[in-house]
């Protein structure tokens, strides 16, 4: 269930909405990238209420339909070696030595996996459920009964489990599918039981932990364990970036015009569905954060500057209890991102309830899966999710892609909608973050499931049009001067470009009077280039390299490549190159904030 931060008020409850107080009526509107909107335009479009949540913490009591897959006796000395599962840095030049044995590995998840006709079956149910005509289409199950019929059998999650204790670790809890065990060690039994030294690396400047071989575990476990979740500390990264200051006020590209909720609703056309009273009444969006908020009152204070204040929306945060431990990740760095998540799924679906789900990031495990796969085996868990999170899928191994496989899976199977940012990296998620991509073409393990939808991001593409010459598109064309009640100022849809940042643009660097990206005379080499434009971010797609092609997926126009191909969806996420980015609110000045005064064109 949804539980109060120990040390929180009541105020701040999930369970009641946020009551904005007069230092918290302050706060920073801000230019960021973003991908996801319309997971909250759909958001709007969904009518499945949410009643509650409950914990769902209790003894394994096992799957009725599973058959036993381990029947052989555990013997530590017949080993198998669990493929996919080092982290790429894990190597002798970042390497610095093992950790002491005493060194705590905290709330570590051991990855199980169902026998394969069993797999099937759910495979098929999930089919029939998406098929009209079918008698279960659209029979979704509750969590109780997905962990009775598709529950790993309760003979084998007692064994490894027995195996776990028989090894010095704590079993901290088990899903109440059976499909991972959360357990507790130090380094010594890391190494006694899965057969690889975890060491201390450094990377890019940053100290991290990783285990530097793959891991082993005994034969007779094989049939059923996937692997360790995990046994490094790379986490997931946000995907929400600020848009850059000096390209904002880079008028070369003509006037800004940064995009408000009511320009949202009127080029995406929400507001035929606003009027007809559609504005995401009963829903509630589940936003899953890192982070929870200092000043939860900032939701307030944008849902009021633009005007949304008149909707019956309601925002509310806390911690997910459940099955898995969930810990108080506190404010962090993260804290923007659960802004601008949870002001704009209200901006798109105003009458809505937001939710921001947070548990804290454990030595190995990324929070965030902590409070879905709380979220997901809960009792009435919410219609609509969205993840704003990524990392690229051989960063996050095979155990790893196989944990959100599962979790979003389950998440279909209940009727509840996942909705992931694409990423903010181009084709190369292996490089986020980075003046140049080295890694080749690499998908988010996150968004590139057969159970969520991938949401991509574009960019406005008037600045483009007011530019390329005759006949020349005057901005004039779709924007007016902002109006006073809620800062829009669009007048009708805006023709949509790639978004992409990168030097090699062919937009951008026929813009700036160049005729190719590379070579000592191409614009990646020019002042302009190195300076604004050096960079992998734009809007992520690309083949997966995990996960196959989902039968959805095999139609007309899409790439008969056997890849699960992302995205899905996509619309405006840009920030700022060709003139367009989105605001925000946050006050915190510890995390980045500062004064949310959209009467100050500075500010946004």
């Amino acid at each position: 269930m949804f539980g109060i931060a120990p040390g929180a008020s009541h105020r701040n409850s999930p369970l009641a909405p946020t009551v904005s107080s007069a230092s918290a009526a302050s706060g920073v509107a801000q230019h960021p990238r973003r991908q996801r909107l319309l997971v909250h335009f759909l958001a709007a479009l969904t009518f499945v209420c949410l009643v509650g949540q409950s914990a769902h913490a209790q003894l394994y009591r096992g799957g009725q339909n599973a058959r036993e897959l381990i029947t052989q006796p555990i013997q530590n000395e017949k080993l198998v070696t669990l493929v996919g599962n080092t982290h790429p840095s894990a190597i002798a030049a970042f390497d610095r030595g093992a950790l002491a044995e005493d060194t705590p590995m905290e709330h570590m998840q051991l990855v199980l996996q169902r026998p394969a006709e069993l797999e099937q079956a759910l495979g098929k149910l999930m089919d029939e459920q998406q098929r009209k005509g079918s008698p279960n289409y659209h029979k979704w199950l509750t969590a109780e009964q997905f962990a009775t019929r598709y529950g790993i059998a309760q003979h084998d999650v007692e064994q490894v489990s027995n195996w776990l204790r028989s090894q010095g670790f704590r079993v901290d809890s088990v899903l109440p599918t059976g499909m991972a065990i959360e357990f507790s060690g130090n380094a010594g039994q890391v190494k006694q039981a899965f057969h690889t030294e975890v060491h201390h690396l450094m990377v890019d400047g940053e100290p991290h932990i990783a285990n530097m071989t793959e891991p082993q575990i005994p034969a007779a476990l094989a049939p059923l364990v996937l692997g360790v979740h995990a046994l490094h500390d790379f986490k997931p990264h946000s995907l929400m970036k600020k848009a850059d200051p000096a390209l904002t006020t880079n008028t070369a590209y003509g006037t800004f015009y940064a995009v408000a909720p009511a320009d949202l609703a009127t080029i995406y056309n929400l507001n035929p569905a606003f009027s007809a009273g559609n504005a995401g009444s009963g829903q509630t969006i589940v936003v899953i954060e890192d982070t929870l908020m200092t000043t939860p009152g900032d939701i307030s204070t944008f849902r009021s500057a633009f005007g949304l204040s008149g909707y019956a929306g309601s925002f509310s945060q806390g911690l997910v209890t459940g099955a898995v431990t969930c810990n108080n990740p506190g404010v962090n760095g993260a804290e923007g991102e659960a802004a601008l998540d949870a002001e704009w799924a209200g901006a798109s679906a105003p009458d809505a309830k937001v939710q921001l789900a947070a548990c804290a990031d454990t030595t190995t495990v990324f929070g965030g899966l902590i409070a879905l796969q709380n979220l997901i085996n809960s009792a009435t868990p919410p219609p609509i999710v969205s993840i704003s999170y990524g990392e690229c899928e051989a960063f996050m191994g095979a155990t790893a892609n196989a944990s959100y496989v599962t979790a979003y899976q389950q998440a279909a199977a209940e009727g509840i909608s996942v909705f992931v940012s694409s990423g903010d990296e181009g084709a190369a998620s292996c490089d986020a973050n980075a003046t140049r991509a080295i890694h080749g073409i690499a998908v988010s393990g996150f968004t590139s499931t057969p159970y969520n939808v991938s949401v991509g991001g574009t960019d406005f593409g008037d600045t483009y049009e007011s530019l390329k010459g005759s006949p020349a598109v005057p901005l004039s064309t779709y924007w007016s001067t902002p109006n006073t009640t809620s800062f829009g100022s669009a007048l009708s849809y805006i023709p949509e470009i790639p978004w992409n940042d990168s030097c090699a643009s062919a937009l951008i660097y026929t813009a700036e009077g160049y005729t190719q990206s590379y070579g000592s005379s191409g614009f990646c080499n020019s002042a302009t280039g190195k300076s604004y434009f050096r960079t992998t971010a734009s809007g992520s797609g690309g083949p997966s390299s995990y996960s196959a092609k989902p039968n959805w997926q095999s139609v007309w126009g899409n790439p008969g490549d056997g890849h699960r191909d992302i995205p899905d969806v996509s619309l405006f996420a840009a920030n700022g190159t060709w003139s367009h980015f989105l605001v925000y609110c946050l006050s915190d000045t510890a995390e980045g904030g500062t004064t949310c005064d959209y009467s100050n064109p500075t500010n946004v």
